[in-house]
């Protein structure tokens, strides 16, 4: 309490100050609820208006560093909820309303119950970023739950048209305000999600005040959302209104219009990316044709040398070195042999004659007998390796086929005939014997 002057007698001033003072200890804060009259923002950004209901009024200010965080335009007719202190303005001696906060009447109750349930099911882990599930990177049908009428759904189809014509989209329709339209919408949430026809879906609606978009944030809608078997997006209002159905989705969109864009690739990006692939599969295609190319010339060299009559003349070629080789030594051992008796004939000058001719003889005929020993035993051993070869090559040869009374059937150019689809009645075929070859033409063929 403010104490009075001493003298009886005050000035406007001292009055006003005194009743101020009274005003500001007995109302420090206040919450009044009328309708705005006589709006008025000047350039400076304070909003002034009065607050009036049937019998008064009183005037209000709401100072700039406040009313930049209004959520809607205040306007004169409007009902609103104003909370602040009541103060005096002294030059004037007028009562009035400095206020901290201005809402529309009716929110303020909303607000309240909106941001109590949201801290409820923030509480149970509702919200929890590891309960979102990624969205299908090329979903092939969508189910939109809203308004058939709205205009939410034309912007939906407009971007998806434009972005991914190939999308299958049923609209699935629900009312999106009032009081039975979060019962529709749970309904066809749920039945959506059990019929198993949708990769996605997508809840939303256009813009609004917090009661128009209410419906969303039913504590039943919010908890199907969050436990819908498929992925959600909800994309509810303007992009700075929130529902708690953006909170419980997979994704929270900010408009109808950006929900499409984020559920649908660019077909333009498409096209790119599909292209690109297909230059990395033809590559791969060239490189692995490549490859069984090279595989085959690899195995055609195989085979080549494979062939009998190749394998033939590679034995026939050792052969040839083994005979040369053999060759060689002998020649060697007998110019050894020849040493040796010319050196004994020198020898024979010194000795008996007779018993060291006797001796030279014997030395000269086991000389002469080691190498041809030796050869012949190569030799045997080169003819039993050429028989077996000789066997093997037979019992692989077509010939030896050809000898126990088969042929083999041939076209013309050549082309060995291994099944009945591979000829045609008329066809000219040649049936090769063990003796030679007969020309034969195709009259039917039959499985």
């Amino acid at each position: 309490m403010h104490d009075a002057p001493a003298s009886d007698v005050l000035t406007p001033s001292q009055l006003n100050i005194l009743a101020r003072g009274l005003l500001e200890d007995a109302f420090p804060q206040v919450v009044v609820e009328g309708e705005l009259g006589n709006v008025s923002r000047p350039a400076s950004g304070h909003i002034y208006f009065t607050l009036k209901d049937a019998r008064a009024q009183v005037r209000c200010a709401l100072f700039k560093p406040k009313s930049q965080w209004l959520r809607f335009a205040p306007r004169d007719g409007l009902q609103v909820r104003a909370r602040g202190r009541v103060t005096l303005y002294e030059a004037r001696g007028e009562y009035q309303l400095i206020l901290d906060t201005l809402e529309e009447a009716g929110e303020g109750a909303l607000r309240r119950a909106f941001d109590a349930l949201k801290a409820s099911l923030q509480a149970e882990g509702l919200f929890e970023a590891a309960r979102k599930r990624p969205l299908p990177a090329l979903p092939r049908r969508l189910g939109v739950i809203t308004s058939p009428s709205g205009a939410a759904v034309r912007d939906v189809l407009s971007v998806l048209g434009r972005r991914f014509p190939l999308l299958e989209v049923d609209i699935l329709p629900a009312l999106v305000q009032g009081t039975e339209a979060p019962a529709q919408l749970l309904r066809m949430l749920q039945a959506a999600a059990a019929s198993g026809r949708y990769d996605v879906l997508l809840l939303t609606r256009g813009g609004g005040s917090l009661e128009d978009l209410w419906a969303f944030n039913d504590e039943a809608l919010v908890r199907a959302v969050a436990d819908s078997p498929v992925p959600v997006v909800s994309a509810v209002g303007h992009e700075t209104d929130f529902s708690l159905t953006d909170f419980a989705a997979d994704l929270r969109a900010p408009t109808p219009s950006a929900a499409a864009e984020l559920l649908t690739p660019d077909r333009i990006d498409l096209l790119g990316r599909t292209r690109q692939l297909q230059r990395h599969v033809e590559t791969a295609q060239r490189r692995a044709l490549q490859d069984r190319h090279q595989r085959i010339d690899r195995l055609g060299l195989r085979l080549q040398a494979l062939r009998p009559q190749a394998r033939l003349d590679a034995l026939s070629v050792r052969q040839d070195t083994a005979m040369r080789r053999l060759a060689a030594a002998f020649d060697r051992q007998l110019q050894q042999q020849r040493a040796r008796v010319r050196h004994a004939a020198v020898g024979l000058q010194a000795g008996s004659p007779q018993r060291r001719l006797q001796a030279l003889r014997q030395q000269l005929d086991a000389l002469r007998a080691r190498p041809e020993a030796a050869l012949r035993r190569r030799l045997q051993r080169d003819a039993l390796q050429l028989r077996g070869l000789a066997r093997s090559l037979e019992a692989v040869s077509p010939l030896a086929t050809i000898a126990r009374g088969y042929s083999i059937l041939q076209r013309e150019d050549g082309t060995v005939v291994r099944r009945i689809d591979d000829v045609a009645p008329g066809d000219a075929l040649q049936a090769r014997l063990t003796d030679g070859r007969l020309h034969v033409r195709v009259e039917s063929s039959e499985s």
